[in-house]
């Protein structure tokens, strides 16, 4: 388990067992440009996103609410979205 992963991997496995959420900088993440435009003021070195990378998923809840906005649109996913049906 990497000492970055969310502390609240356990309800999240129950959610998305597939996915692994990291907290993560802004600079590691790489957004796209039409969010990281929308992130000014966000430290892109400050741990700022709470997701899984590779599926481009978000956990709002540990997730700096300006990127959160910034993310919509995008092809950037909130679980809850990503785990509601249909």
């Amino acid at each position: 388990m990497s000492s970055r992963s969310c502390p609240d991997w356990p309800q999240l496995m129950e959610i998305a067992p597939e996915l692994h959420f990291r907290h993560c900088t802004l600079r590691e993440v790489q957004l796209p440009l039409e969010a990281f435009k929308e992130t000014a003021g966000v430290s892109l070195d400050a741990v700022a996103i709470c997701c899984d990378v590779d599926s481009h998923v978000f956990y709002a809840e540990h997730t700096d609410p300006q990127v959160v906005a910034a993310l919509q649109g995008t092809h950037w996913i909130d679980l809850r979205e990503w785990s509601s049906p249909g």
